[in-house]
């Protein structure tokens, strides 16, 4: 008890606190914020989700891996931070990140080179992400070296504002902001990626050719159906997930990467050496797989769904 201005007795009040009125946005962010922490409280740490595209979300034909999209919810309804790490550029990764109804603060495209992060334009607009974070190198000596080797192959570069060049087209290929030049215009400026793809050629072939010519002052990773990634010296994903994983404050131990492809054995040792999990998808190379701290069954199986459902 305690007196009041009138001489008399008044009960003691508890600080009734502030109101602070805040964007919708940031309204509902902190009710996620709100609703995760009760949901870690009761369960494991907030993880970092990274997921690869294709053979790891989506199968050869671009449909989504069985339980992929309501395993992804359930994950991020739970509280832990759900991505992509692609070796796609943005423009053929936004539509995947869509159709997962993902808002994640940040988007690894292009093996490393291109970091997007979510932006606070508009509150309506699920896919407002800018280009945040860019590494790129000089392609002149690789492009040279590779026609050289492959004169009959297919080339694509990726321009730092996103844009991109090719030489001829490949119905697989997502051409969207994209111009047909000649080669030599290729180099005209620095580039985040390079893309090469010949068709008369096998993985195996790639594998062997790269062994045998040297390709030095990149970072490189040969795909499926002969196609050779190339990105800045020392830049992979993991590089780039390391950034994020930084900026989001998530310790080593509560990373689980998931891929199928020689693109994601970065991401994998990075993972695995820090105490995180590396999990490959079952129909993964063998060198692939030898990399991962785990297997998961594969991507017609619904590899990307057994794992988190059991979180």
């Amino acid at each position: 008890m305690t007196g009041g201005a009138d001489g008399g007795m008044t009960e003691a009040l508890p600080d009734a606190g502030e109101v602070e009125v805040v964007e919708p946005r940031d309204a509902a962010e902190m009710v996620e914020d709100v609703a995760a922490g009760g949901a870690r409280r009761a369960g494991a740490s907030r993880l970092l989700i990274v997921l690869d595209i294709d053979g790891t979300v989506l199968l050869e034909d671009e449909t989504f891996s069985p339980g992929v999209i309501e395993a992804v919810a359930d994950a991020h309804a739970a509280g832990h931070e759900v991505m992509l790490a692609t070796g796609r550029s943005w423009e053929g990764t936004h539509g995947i990140l869509g159709a997962l109804a993902l808002t994640p603060d940040y988007v690894v495209c292009s093996n490393g080179a291109v970091i997007l992060k979510r932006t606070d334009e508009s509150f309506t607009d699920m896919l407002a992400y800018e280009r945040f974070y860019i590494e790129t190198f000089d392609p002149t000596e690789v492009l040279g070296l590779l026609r050289e080797h492959l004169p009959h192959a297919r080339y694509m570069v990726e321009l730092p504002d996103g844009s991109r060049r090719y030489t001829e087209e490949l119905h697989d290929w997502n051409l969207h902001d994209a111009d047909k030049v000649a080669f030599e215009r290729l180099s005209d400026q620095e580039v985040c990626r390079v893309v090469v793809v010949s068709p008369e050629e096998t993985d195996s072939d790639f594998v062997e050719l790269v062994d045998r010519i040297g390709l030095n002052k990149v970072s490189y990773a040969v795909g499926w159906s002969a196609w050779l990634d190339i990105a800045p010296q020392g830049v992979d994903k993991s590089t780039a997930l390391e950034r994020v994983r930084t900026w989001l404050d998530i310790v080593p131990r509560d990373v689980l990467v998931m891929g199928d492809g020689r693109n994601d054995v970065g991401m994998f040792r990075w993972a695995r050496e820090h105490g995180g999990r590396a999990i490959a998808m079952a129909q993964g190379p063998a060198e692939v797989l030898a990399e991962a701290s785990e297997t998961t069954v594969s991507v017609q199986e619904g590899g990307v769904a057994a794992i988190l459902r059991a979180l």
